[in-house]
């Protein structure tokens, strides 16, 4: 196996908080890459201070943030301009998720930095974007799962519901990391940076294809239907023994034949005029389900999914975050390794995908701070300049 990685030699400048940026950054810091995590002095990353629950580290913080290191600054100060100014040469990537219009008053946009440094790609992660009526607009992760028309197709006919975790979030995250690296190889053809205006909205709506497909030239949109599909039955939660859960899903009329036959055991079912297609199921799902429900109700969890393996029906057990912890099929795999912390060693997540090429780099969720010094004197501050800045709180 190769030692080089990716992204090795890469540096990257993030001016970040939240999720959508630091999980951009923190995947970059998987492939090698230098992360240098700007933070506010005294304060840092606000997402530090969202919860305690992993040994007194937040748990967003922990997911998001490893491998980096921690520069607090005042970016107001005037001597956070001399150090961005010594700093930004070493830089090939810019990342921020500031407030609207925040980077451009610190000097900070694509526009005040392409001049002095053609080759530098600079990434705006924000709500809506740059222009149109909501440029100014607040968004944080649920405003923008609302505004993309992601809650209202998700939840049950009576209530609405949000993601479970920070969807939105994760969208532009993994957007502004796409673009970053597809940025990185045009550099490599053109010599030039780029800049990526990227937006929260566009990343949420683009996850919302199908639903708007669905609605098109004015169709009615998908019910919401819990966590069942919306659009294909029998594919979702159903309840067996002991009020125990089992997902499945069916996909083509092969598989409906063989559900009957070797999961309800009902083979005459499968030709029911009632049920013939899938649309014919969903339309009429409700007396399906009782059937259906009559048949997995008196059966334990391990006999159902026994029945469907052997008919080759997809399934899945209803884990919750415990079970995930101890999932047997991560475990077979060995996809769990440790980071370090403020706090002691960490179990982690290898990131998805296994590449035989290289080893993803799994290093230290930095303390707030704790390269600042180091970075400063590598950037040729004296310790007497340095302890300065630190008494006037500029680091």
């Amino acid at each position: 196996m190769q030692t080089k990685m990716p992204l090795e030699g890469i540096t990257v400048l993030s001016f970040e908080h939240a999720i959508a940026a630091p999980f951009c950054s923190r995947q970059l810091a998987d492939l090698g890459a230098r992360v240098i995590k700007v933070e506010r002095p005294g304060e840092g990353d606000f997402a530090r201070a969202y919860d305690t629950r992993v040994q007194g580290m937040a748990s967003h913080f922990v997911w998001t943030n490893r491998s980096k290191e921690s520069l607090t600054l005042d970016l107001k100060s005037e001597e956070a301009k001399e150090i961005l100014q010594r700093l930004l040469p070493e830089v090939d990537v810019v990342i921020q998720n500031l407030a609207p219009g925040a980077a451009k008053r610190l000097g900070l946009s694509y526009e005040d930095l392409h001049q002095q440094y053609p080759r530098l790609i600079v990434c705006d992660i924000s709500g809506y974007g740059i222009g149109g009526l909501y440029e100014k607009k607040k968004a944080y992760d649920l405003l923008i799962q609302s505004e993309s028309g992601f809650i209202s197709v998700t939840g049950t006919k009576e209530n609405m519901a949000k993601a479970g975790c920070s969807i939105a979030d994760i969208a532009a995250g993994m957007y502004a990391y796409s673009n970053i690296l597809s940025a990185l190889l045009l550099r490599e053809k053109t010599g030039e940076g780029s800049h990526i205006d990227l937006s929260m909205l566009e990343s949420m709506v683009e996850w919302m294809s199908f639903p708007l497909y669905y609605a098109f030239d004015g169709a009615s949109p998908p019910e919401r239907a819990g966590a069942a599909h919306a659009a294909i039955y029998p594919y979702g939660p159903f309840e067996v023994a002991n009020k125990q859960t089992v997902m499945l899903g069916l996909q083509n009329e092969r598989e409906w034949k063989s559900f009957c036959e070797l999961v309800l055991e009902k083979a005459e079912l499968s030709t029911h005029p009632l049920y013939l297609n899938n649309s014919l199921r969903h339309q009429n799902r409700d007396k399906l389900k009782a059937i259906i429900d009559s048949v997995l109700m008196s059966l334990s969890k391990e006999e159902i999914i026994n029945r469907l393996e052997r008919a080759g029906i997809a399934n899945a057990s209803v884990n919750d975050m415990h079970g995930v912890w101890q999932h047997p099929q991560l475990q077979a795999r060995n996809r769990w390794t440790t980071v370090d912390s403020p706090v002691g060693e960490l179990p982690a997540l290898l990131p998805p995908g296994k590449n035989n090429q290289f080893h993803y780099r799994m290093g230290a969720i930095p303390a707030l701070g704790e390269h600042t010094w180091q970075i400063l004197k590598n950037l040729e501050f004296n310790e007497e300049q340095i302890q300065k800045m630190q008494e006037k709180g500029v680091i």
